[in-house]
Protein backbone atom coordinates (compact mmCIF):
# COMPACT_ATOMS: atom_id res chain seq x y z
CA UNK A 1 0.00 0.00 0.00
CA UNK A 2 1.13 3.42 -0.72
CA UNK A 3 2.00 5.40 2.26
CA UNK A 4 0.83 8.96 2.53
CA UNK A 5 4.12 10.20 3.74
CA UNK A 6 7.52 8.52 3.62
CA UNK A 7 11.20 9.31 4.73
CA UNK A 8 13.98 7.52 3.12
CA UNK A 9 17.22 7.93 5.28
CA UNK A 10 16.83 11.20 5.46
CA UNK A 11 19.42 13.68 7.17
CA UNK A 12 19.12 17.29 7.84
CA UNK A 13 22.47 19.02 8.68
CA UNK A 14 22.37 22.76 9.94
CA UNK A 15 25.70 25.03 9.78
CA UNK A 16 29.06 24.82 7.61
CA UNK A 17 32.36 22.54 8.20
CA UNK A 18 33.21 21.85 11.40
CA UNK A 19 30.50 23.75 12.88
CA UNK A 20 27.60 21.20 11.91
CA UNK A 21 24.34 19.77 13.81
CA UNK A 22 22.38 16.78 12.91
CA UNK A 23 18.85 18.04 12.65
CA UNK A 24 17.55 14.69 11.31
CA UNK A 25 19.97 11.99 11.01
CA UNK A 26 19.33 8.69 9.08
CA UNK A 27 15.37 8.50 9.51
CA UNK A 28 12.94 6.29 7.55
CA UNK A 29 9.47 5.89 8.33
CA UNK A 30 6.33 5.77 6.86
CA UNK A 31 2.80 7.23 7.68
CA UNK A 32 -0.22 4.97 6.49
CA UNK A 33 -3.22 6.69 5.04
CA UNK A 34 -5.81 7.09 7.15
CA UNK A 35 -3.56 7.30 10.63
CA UNK A 36 -3.06 9.13 13.49
CA UNK A 37 0.85 9.87 13.81
CA UNK A 38 2.25 11.55 16.88
CA UNK A 39 5.75 12.50 17.05
CA UNK A 40 7.83 13.11 20.48
CA UNK A 41 10.98 13.85 21.85
CA UNK A 42 12.99 15.79 24.23
CA UNK A 43 13.72 19.50 23.26
CA UNK A 44 16.36 19.78 20.57
CA UNK A 45 15.20 15.73 19.27
CA UNK A 46 14.36 16.93 15.59
CA UNK A 47 10.03 16.76 15.60
CA UNK A 48 10.30 20.32 14.45
CA UNK A 49 12.81 20.17 11.69
CA UNK A 50 10.81 15.98 10.66
CA UNK A 51 8.03 17.86 10.23
CA UNK A 52 9.58 20.41 8.07
CA UNK A 53 10.96 18.04 5.88
CA UNK A 54 8.00 15.52 5.69
CA UNK A 55 5.84 18.89 4.74
CA UNK A 56 7.85 20.07 2.05
CA UNK A 57 8.73 23.25 4.62
CA UNK A 58 12.70 22.27 4.17
CA UNK A 59 14.68 20.22 2.03
CA UNK A 60 16.54 17.16 3.19
CA UNK A 61 20.48 17.40 2.84
CA UNK A 62 20.22 14.04 2.25
CA UNK A 63 17.70 11.26 1.51
CA UNK A 64 13.68 11.24 0.19
CA UNK A 65 10.39 12.33 1.15
CA UNK A 66 7.60 11.15 -0.84
CA UNK A 67 3.96 12.06 -1.06
CA UNK A 68 1.43 9.79 -1.99
CA UNK A 69 4.58 7.47 -3.31
CA UNK A 70 6.07 10.85 -5.58
CA UNK A 71 9.40 12.24 -4.23
CA UNK A 72 9.11 15.66 -3.56
CA UNK A 73 12.74 16.24 -3.79
CA UNK A 74 12.96 16.87 -7.15
CA UNK A 75 10.14 19.43 -7.34
CA UNK A 76 11.59 23.20 -7.81
CA UNK A 77 9.81 25.80 -5.88
CA UNK A 78 6.82 26.49 -7.82
CA UNK A 79 5.91 22.88 -7.84
CA UNK A 80 6.82 22.30 -3.83
CA UNK A 81 4.31 25.57 -3.60
CA UNK A 82 1.76 24.05 -5.09
CA UNK A 83 1.73 20.60 -3.35
CA UNK A 84 1.88 22.37 -0.24
CA UNK A 85 -1.16 24.48 -1.23
CA UNK A 86 -3.55 21.90 -2.82
CA UNK A 87 -2.21 18.44 -0.99
CA UNK A 88 -0.89 19.36 2.81
CA UNK A 89 -2.93 20.91 5.65
CA UNK A 90 -1.31 22.83 8.23
CA UNK A 91 -2.09 23.46 11.85
CA UNK A 92 -0.21 25.60 14.38
CA UNK A 93 -0.07 26.10 17.78
CA UNK A 94 -0.45 29.83 16.85
CA UNK A 95 -3.88 30.11 14.79
CA UNK A 96 -2.87 32.30 12.38
CA UNK A 97 -6.25 34.28 11.31
CA UNK A 98 -6.16 37.21 9.89
CA UNK A 99 -8.31 39.32 12.55
CA UNK A 100 -9.99 41.39 9.78
CA UNK A 101 -11.87 38.79 8.12
CA UNK A 102 -15.00 36.51 9.38
CA UNK A 103 -14.52 32.40 10.11
CA UNK A 104 -15.88 32.02 6.44
CA UNK A 105 -13.68 34.04 4.80
CA UNK A 106 -10.59 32.91 7.17
CA UNK A 107 -11.36 29.18 5.85
CA UNK A 108 -11.76 30.43 2.15
CA UNK A 109 -8.95 32.14 2.22
CA UNK A 110 -6.40 29.16 0.82
CA UNK A 111 -8.80 29.02 -2.25
CA UNK A 112 -8.66 32.53 -2.59
CA UNK A 113 -4.54 32.30 -2.75
CA UNK A 114 -5.12 29.34 -5.24
CA UNK A 115 -6.70 31.94 -7.37
CA UNK A 116 -10.39 29.78 -6.77
CA UNK A 117 -13.71 31.52 -5.95
CA UNK A 118 -14.49 29.86 -2.93
CA UNK A 119 -18.36 28.37 -2.97
CA UNK A 120 -20.25 29.36 0.13
CA UNK A 121 -21.58 25.52 0.21
CA UNK A 122 -18.06 24.44 0.86
CA UNK A 123 -16.75 26.50 3.52
CA UNK A 124 -19.86 26.30 5.61
CA UNK A 125 -19.32 22.38 5.44
CA UNK A 126 -16.17 22.35 6.66
CA UNK A 127 -17.37 24.95 9.21
CA UNK A 128 -20.05 22.85 10.43
CA UNK A 129 -17.46 20.03 10.31
CA UNK A 130 -15.70 21.20 12.42
CA UNK A 131 -18.59 22.55 15.12
CA UNK A 132 -18.70 25.89 13.99
CA UNK A 133 -21.50 25.97 11.45
CA UNK A 134 -23.48 28.64 13.16
CA UNK A 135 -20.09 30.63 13.56
CA UNK A 136 -19.15 31.97 10.05
CA UNK A 137 -19.74 35.17 10.53
CA UNK A 138 -17.56 35.62 13.63
CA UNK A 139 -14.41 37.06 13.41
CA UNK A 140 -10.99 35.80 15.26
CA UNK A 141 -11.58 38.52 18.52
CA UNK A 142 -15.47 36.79 18.75
CA UNK A 143 -14.38 33.54 19.00
CA UNK A 144 -12.81 31.52 21.88
CA UNK A 145 -9.29 29.88 21.40
CA UNK A 146 -10.86 26.29 21.07
CA UNK A 147 -13.43 27.89 18.52
CA UNK A 148 -10.17 29.64 16.66
CA UNK A 149 -8.08 26.40 16.37
CA UNK A 150 -11.39 24.91 15.18
CA UNK A 151 -11.46 27.62 12.31
CA UNK A 152 -7.79 27.01 11.94
CA UNK A 153 -8.23 23.59 11.29
CA UNK A 154 -11.36 23.96 8.69
CA UNK A 155 -9.23 26.43 6.83
CA UNK A 156 -6.79 23.66 6.38
CA UNK A 157 -9.08 21.07 5.36
CA UNK A 158 -10.87 23.49 2.97
CA UNK A 159 -8.40 22.07 0.24
CA UNK A 160 -9.16 18.16 0.89
CA UNK A 161 -5.31 17.45 1.73
CA UNK A 162 -4.09 13.80 1.34
CA UNK A 163 -2.31 14.80 4.83
CA UNK A 164 -2.75 17.00 7.68
CA UNK A 165 0.23 18.48 9.47
CA UNK A 166 -0.32 19.71 13.23
CA UNK A 167 2.77 21.07 15.18
CA UNK A 168 1.53 21.81 18.95
CA UNK A 169 -2.40 22.12 18.17
CA UNK A 170 -3.23 22.09 21.40
CA UNK A 171 -0.70 23.76 23.08
CA UNK A 172 -2.10 27.25 23.39
CA UNK A 173 -5.55 25.72 24.39
CA UNK A 174 -6.74 24.46 28.25
CA UNK A 175 -6.70 20.92 28.78
CA UNK A 176 -10.46 21.10 28.14
CA UNK A 177 -10.43 22.64 25.50
CA UNK A 178 -7.70 20.72 24.26
CA UNK A 179 -9.80 17.53 24.26
CA UNK A 180 -12.30 18.86 22.00
CA UNK A 181 -9.86 19.17 19.53
CA UNK A 182 -8.18 16.37 19.66
CA UNK A 183 -11.64 14.63 19.72
CA UNK A 184 -12.00 16.38 16.78
CA UNK A 185 -8.69 15.27 14.80
CA UNK A 186 -9.30 11.86 15.69
CA UNK A 187 -13.12 12.09 14.17
CA UNK A 188 -11.61 13.17 10.88
CA UNK A 189 -9.27 9.97 11.06
CA UNK A 190 -11.92 7.01 12.05
CA UNK A 191 -14.90 9.05 9.83
CA UNK A 192 -13.26 10.48 6.98
CA UNK A 193 -9.64 8.32 6.61
CA UNK A 194 -7.78 11.71 7.07
CA UNK A 195 -3.80 11.37 8.03
CA UNK A 196 -2.99 13.26 10.57
CA UNK A 197 1.41 13.48 11.58
CA UNK A 198 1.04 15.77 15.28
CA UNK A 199 4.02 16.92 16.89
CA UNK A 200 3.81 17.21 20.23
CA UNK A 201 5.25 17.24 23.89
CA UNK A 202 1.85 16.50 25.86
CA UNK A 203 1.50 12.63 26.64
CA UNK A 204 -2.58 12.93 26.68
CA UNK A 205 -2.22 14.30 23.50
CA UNK A 206 -0.15 11.54 22.05
CA UNK A 207 -2.66 9.41 23.66
CA UNK A 208 -5.01 10.05 21.00
CA UNK A 209 -2.94 8.88 18.16
CA UNK A 210 -2.75 5.21 16.69
CA UNK A 211 1.04 5.31 17.11
CA UNK A 212 3.85 7.28 18.79
CA UNK A 213 7.19 8.06 17.17
CA UNK A 214 10.42 9.02 19.58
CA UNK A 215 12.96 10.84 18.15
CA UNK A 216 16.04 11.46 20.11
CA UNK A 217 19.59 13.42 18.74
CA UNK A 218 17.95 13.46 15.30
CA UNK A 219 17.15 9.52 15.10
CA UNK A 220 13.67 7.32 15.44
CA UNK A 221 14.11 6.14 19.36
CA UNK A 222 11.24 3.99 18.90
CA UNK A 223 8.21 3.11 18.69
CA UNK A 224 4.67 2.84 20.28
CA UNK A 225 1.22 1.54 19.25
CA UNK A 226 -2.09 2.01 21.25
CA UNK A 227 -0.68 4.32 23.53
CA UNK A 228 -2.09 5.75 26.52
CA UNK A 229 -0.51 8.87 28.67
CA UNK A 230 1.20 6.23 31.33
CA UNK A 231 2.79 4.27 28.65
CA UNK A 232 3.99 7.64 26.34
CA UNK A 233 5.07 9.19 30.34
CA UNK A 234 7.45 6.63 30.44
CA UNK A 235 9.01 6.27 27.25
CA UNK A 236 9.24 9.79 27.23
CA UNK A 237 10.79 9.95 30.96
CA UNK A 238 13.45 7.33 29.62
CA UNK A 239 14.24 9.43 27.08
CA UNK A 240 14.97 12.30 28.72
CA UNK A 241 17.13 10.54 31.73
CA UNK A 242 19.58 9.23 28.87
CA UNK A 243 19.67 11.85 27.02
CA UNK A 244 20.64 14.34 30.53
CA UNK A 245 22.61 10.97 31.79
CA UNK A 246 26.12 13.10 31.32
CA UNK A 247 25.07 15.97 33.07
Amino acid sequence: MTQAVALRDVRKVYGRRSATVAGLDGVTLDFGRGTFTAVMGPSGSGKSTLLQCAAGLDRPTTGEVLIDGEPIGGLDETALTLLRRDRIGFVFQAFNLVPSLSAELNVGLPLRLAGRRPRRSEVRDVLAAVGLGGHAHHRPAELSGGQQQRVALARALVTRPSVLFADEPTGALDSATGREVLALLRGMVDRDGQTIIMVTHDPIAASWADRVVFLADGRVAGELNDPTPQTVSARVNGLEATACAPC
